[in-house]
C-alpha cells in the first residue's frame, strides 16, 4: 500500500482525500495544514493541495525529507522553471516530484502531446469552460480587500477566454483599488477580464468546468486531419483523481531509481493505473 499524506484541505484537498480513500492500493496517513509541523510526516508521497504559488516551498520541504510529491501547479509559463528547480533536489534526496498534475496542465497536456504526435504540423486550440477556475479563484481571493471570490472562465474560441471575476469585498475595501490590483495579477493580465462586485459569492458558486480541445493538422503530407476532445467535469474531483494517479506513478518511478521532477507528459500512462501491469496491457492495448 502506498502511504499518502495530504497537505492542504480546501476544495482540492477534500477531493484528493476522497480519491485516496477510494483507491485500492493507497492508505491515507494524515491530513496537514499550512502551520503544522511537516517534519513529522510519515508517507511515501505528499499530495500538495496548497495554492499554486505556495507549491514550490512545500515541495522543497517534502523532498528534503526524502518524501516524493505531487502537485497541481497551474501557471503554465512557470512549469518548466519549477521542474528545473526541483529536479536536483529530488535527485539528491532519492525522491520523485510530479508537478502540474491536474487536468490542465496535466491530463489535457497528455492529450495535446498525443495529437501533436499523430498530426505533427498544425495548430491546437484549448478552450476552457464555461466554468470555475480554481487557480484564478484562489488568486482573486488573495487580493487585498477581497473577502470571497469566484472566477469564471468563458471560452470565446480559438483558445481565447474571458474571465468573469465576482468579488465579495471586505468591509471598507475600495472596489476600484481591488479591481486595479486584480487586473494586474499575472493570472488575469493576459485575458479579457471583468471584475464584478457582488453582495455574496456563495449564491453564485459552482465548481463545474470543462474543455474543448481542437487540433487541425497534417499527418505525413496529408492535410485536413482534425481531432476534437471534449469533457464536462467537476473541477476539484478531476484534479484530485489525476493527483492520486500520479502518486502511484511517483512510487513506480522511485522504485526504479528514476529520481527527479517530472511533468505528466514524461510519464508512461500505464504507471498511472492500479492493478497488475500485464492485465492492464491485455485489456487496454
Amino acid at each position: 500500500m502506498t502511504k499518502i499524506a495530504i497537505i492542504g484541505h480546501g476544495n482540492i484537498g477534500k477531493a484528493v482525500e476522497e480519491a485516496v480513500k477510494a483507491a485500492p492500493d493507497m492508505e491515507l496517513t494524515g491530513i496537514y495544514h499550512h502551520n503544522d509541523d511537516l517534519s513529522q510526516i510519515k508517507a511515501d508521497v505528499a499530495l500538495l493541495c496548497t495554492p499554486t504559488r505556495e507549491v514550490p516551498s512545500f515541495a522543497e520541504k517534502m523532498l528534503q525529507l526524502g518524501i516524493s510529491t505531487v502537485d497541481s501547479f497551474d501557471i503554465h509559463g512557470q512549469i518548466y522553471d519549477l521542474r528545473q528547480q526541483l529536479t536536483p533536489l529530488a535527485r539528491a534526496n532519492k525522491a520523485v516530484s510530479i508537478i502540474a498534475a491536474g487536468w490542465d496542465p496535466g491530463s489535457d497536456s497528455v492529450v495535446r502531446t498525443l495529437l501533436q504526435a499523430i498530426a505533427p504540423g498544425g495548430i491546437t486550440y484549448t478552450n476552457f469552460g464555461p466554468g470555475r477556475s480554481m487557480g484564478h479563484t484562489v488568486a482573486a481571493k488573495a487580493i487585498h480587500g477581497v473577502k470571497e471570490a469566484l472566477s469564471m472562465t468563458i471560452p470565446l474560441g480559438t483558445g481565447i477566454h474571458r474571465r468573469m471575476v465576482y468579488v465579495e469585498l471586505e468591509e471598507g475595501a475600495d472596489f476600484k483599488t481591488v479591481e486595479k490590483n486584480l487586473l494586474q495579477d499575472d493570472y488575469f493580465a493576459h485575458d479579457e477580464t471583468h471584475v464584478i462586485p457582488v453582495p455574496s459569492v456563495a449564491s453564485l458558486n459552482n465548481v463545474a468546468h470543462g474543455v474543448h480541445l481542437v487540433r487541425s493538422g497534417v499527418s505525413g503530407t496529408t492535410h485536413n486531419q482534425r481531432f476534437e476532445f471534449n469533457m464536462s467535469i467537476n473541477n476539484p474531483a478531476l484534479t484530485g483523481q489525476v493527483m492520486v494517479a500520479c502518486a502511484r506513478a511517483a512510487c513506480r518511478l522511485k522504485n526504479e531509481s528514476n529520481y527527479g521532477a517530472y511533468t505528466l507528459i514524461e510519464i508512461p500512462p500505464i504507471y498511472l493505473l492500479s492493478g497488475d501491469t500485464e492485465n492492464n496491457i491485455r485489456s487496454l492495448v
